[in-house]
């Protein structure tokens, strides 16, 4: 080999290695548009980054389309809000191992009027019935997300099948929280919201806080790493590494610690070591 052609292949051997330590630290996140919406994201990641040099780029949709999109390999790492979901996801050999993350809760807000009278309520059931019974608009997100999950799960412990008035008092949207918020302020209906999302959303108009308080409207997060089983390409070291660091006492503190109008969003549960 000549020396010219020495060099020139060294050259190149170089380059790829670059560009394979370049793509491993980088990482997808499919997760949810609350999370997002809220500014946590912003707010974690520069701190996680500059420390590890992982480069974590986030997909934020709904919980039903996240997993949907960690089944098709098209992620290294989940973090979504429903757990049966989550658990299945697992069951399926699509996710290494479930730990609970943070939690906050679930919100019913209104306009200042209250049609339904629910202002004040810490019964979920109680005020969706009355919704219901009155026909006040309600906006519901109608996406398979981890809201959407809720809602229906909040619907059904009600004993109503809102699905029948779908199009009349009942008004699916087919998007994001804060699409469907803006879209329910702008009709004037009740939407249910995770709190985050409500406490950084900007166009609240007259709208507050109607219905709060009830243990149904926990709301859990979970992280999850991909299965390299089920999807060879994924980068588990550094999804794992993400994973673990959000885990950890720093990363659980860095949750804590974000707050918007000094408001704290997110309440870190991960299990103790």
């Amino acid at each position: 080999m000549t020396i010219v052609r020495l060099i020139a292949t060294t050259a190149l051997s170089l380059c790829l290695a670059g560009a394979v330590a370049a793509e491993d630290t980088s990482i997808i996140v499919q997760s949810t548009t609350s999370t997002a919406n809220s500014g946590l994201y912003d707010y974690l990641l520069p701190i996680y980054s500059g420390e590890s040099g992982i480069t974590v780029k986030v997909v934020a949709v709904g919980t039903g389309q996240a997993i949907k999109n960690a089944e098709n390999c098209d992620g290294d790492l989940l973090l979504v809000h429903a757990k049966a979901s989550e658990e299945k996801f697992v069951e399926a050999g699509f996710g290494t191992k479930r730990t609970d993350l943070m939690y906050n809760d679930f919100v019913i807000v209104g306009p200042e009027n209250d049609p339904a009278g629910v202002a004040g309520s810490s019964d979920a059931k109680a005020a969706l019935t009355k919704i219901a019974e009155t026909g006040a608009l309600f906006a519901s997100r109608g996406d398979d997300s981890g809201t959407h999950k809720k809602e229906v799960a909040l619907w059904k412990a009600a004993g109503v099948d809102p699905s029948s008035a779908s199009g009349d008092w009942y008004r699916e949207t087919g998007s994001g929280m804060g699409a469907t918020l803006n879209a329910g302020i702008g009709m004037g209906a009740y939407v249910l919201t995770d709190r985050a999302t409500w406490i950084s959303f900007q166009n609240k108009q007259d709208y507050k806080i109607e219905v709060e308080g009830d243990e149904t409207l926990f709301n859990q997060y979970g992280v999850i790493p991909v299965n390299p089983e089920k999807c060879p390409s994924v980068k588990i070291d550094a999804a794992q590494n993400f994973a673990d660091w959000l885990l950890s006492s720093e990363g659980q503190e860095a949750i804590a610690a974000y707050k918007v109008d000094g408001q704290q969003l997110f309440f870190p549960n991960a299990p103790k070591e």
